[in-house]
C-alpha cells in the first residue's frame, strides 16, 4: 500500500507495489455498488446513518420526483405519487451506472467540504475559476461565469441532498427515462402522459450546459495550461476531478473513487498518467491524503507505464 504505515522490502519496485495496491483497490471498488445497494435497501436506516448513504438516497429520490410529479399533474393522490417515487428510486438504485454516478457525486461533495475545512478552499470560486472568469477571452469568461452559477446551484442541491434530472450526463438521462417507461408500460394513459413529460425534459436538456459539461469545456479549453486543473488547491475539487478523468482516461466516476483512501495507487497512477511529475503528485497527496506517501522509486515511473498499469485495473476506464 501507499502509506506511511507500510515499509516495503528494498527489492520491491514501485511498479510492483502499485500493481499490487491497484489489485486491492479493484477488489474494494467491485464491492462498492453491491454493498451500497444493500445498505440503501435496508429497512432499518437508523443502522446505516452514514452521510453518504443519506445523500445518495436523497438524490435518487429527487431524480425520481423530477419525473413522477409531472406524471401526476392530472390530480393523482399524494399517496400514489409517493409510492411511485419510491418505486422509481428503487429502480434507479438497481441501475449500476446511475447508482455509481450518484455515489460519485456524494463522494465529490464530501471531498469538497474536506478541502474547504482543510485548505479554506471555497466550494465554488477556486483561484483557477476566478482567473478564468476575469479572462480577456470572452468565450472563456462566459463559460466560467456559467460554470460558477452551475457549481453554486450544485452546492446548494448537495446541502439539500438533491439532484436535478437535467444535470445527469446524457447517457444516464436516457437510462433514467427508459426506467420510467418500464414502470408505466402497463398503462396506455400513463405512457401517453410520459411521452409529453419526456419531450419536455429533452427540450430543456443541454448536456453542454450541465455542471459536468461546463467543467469539461473549461478544462479542455485550458490547452497547454491543462495541468493547472490538476492542482486541487488551485482548481477546486470539481475541475480537478474532471481534469483527472480527462488526463488519465478514467471515467469521471472512477476518477472520483480514486481519491478515496483505499484507492491511493489508482490516484497516484492516474495523476502520473495525466502527466504530472512526482513532486507535483506529492503536493496533491498532501492536499487530499496528507498521511500518505508515494513508494520509493515512483519518480522513475514514466507516464506511459503509469497509464499501462492503470489500464490493467478492472476499473481503468
Amino acid at each position: 500500500m501507499i502509506d506511511n504505515a507500510v515499509h516495503p522490502a528494498d527489492d520491491q519496485t514501485a511498479e510492483a507495489l502499485l500493481r499490487a495496491d491497484l489489485a486491492r483497490g479493484d477488489a474494494m471498488a467491485e464491492s462498492v455498488l453491491p454493498i451500497l445497494q444493500y445498505l440503501l435497501a435496508a429497512e432499518d436506516s437508523a443502522l446505516f446513518s452514514d452521510e453518504i448513504l443519506a445523500r445518495v438516497r436523497g438524490m435518487l429520490a429527487e431524480l425520481a420526483r423530477g419525473v413522477i410529479e409531472p406524471l401526476h399533474a392530472d390530480g393523482s393522490t399524494a399517496v400514489q405519487m409517493s409510492e411511485d417515487i419510491e418505486d422509481l428510486a428503487r429502480m434507479f438504485m438497481g441501475d449500476p451506472l446511475i447508482l455509481s454516478h450518484v455515489h460519485a457525486l456524494a463522494l465529490e461533495w464530501q471531498m469538497t467540504e474536506r478541502l474547504q475545512s482543510r485548505l479554506a478552499l471555497d466550494p465554488v470560486v477556486s483561484p483557477l475559476v476566478q482567473a478564468m472568469a476575469s479572462s480577456p477571452d470572452s468565450t472563456v469568461q462566459g463559460i466560467a461565469v456559467k460554470w460558477l452559477a452551475s457549481q453554486a446551484r450544485w452546492c446548494q442541491a448537495q446541502r439539500r441532498m438533491s439532484l436535478s434530472l437535467t444535470e445527469l450526463p446524457g447517457e444516464l438521462l436516457h437510462r433514467a427515462l427508459l426506467a420510467v417507461r418500464g414502470m408505466v408500460a402497463g398503462s396506455p394513459e400513463r405512457m401517453e402522459r410520459l411521452a409529453l413529460v419526456e419531450a419536455d425534459v429533452r427540450r430543456r436538456y443541454d448536456e453542454g450546459a450541465t455542471r459536468l459539461g461546463l467543467s469539461a469545456r473549461l478544462v479542455t479549453g485550458l490547452g497547454a495550461a491543462f495541468h493547472a486543473a490538476l492542482s486541487v488547491g488551485h482548481a477546486g475539487a470539481a475541475l480537478f476531478l474532471t481534469a483527472l478523468a480527462i488526463g488519465s482516461g478514467l471515467r469521471r466516476e472512477a476518477a472520483v473513487l480514486a481519491t478515496h483512501e483505499a484507492q491511493l495507487a489508482r490516484l497516484a497512477l492516474a495523476l502520473r498518467a495525466a502527466g504530472l511529475k512526482a513532486a507535483d503528485i506529492e503536493k496533491q497527496f498532501l492536499a487530499i491524503h496528507p498521511e500518505a506517501m508515494l513508494p520509493d522509486g515512483f519518480e522513475r515511473l514514466g507516464s506511459d507505464l503509469a497509464a499501462s498499469i492503470l489500464a490493467t485495473g478492472r476499473h481503468g476506464g
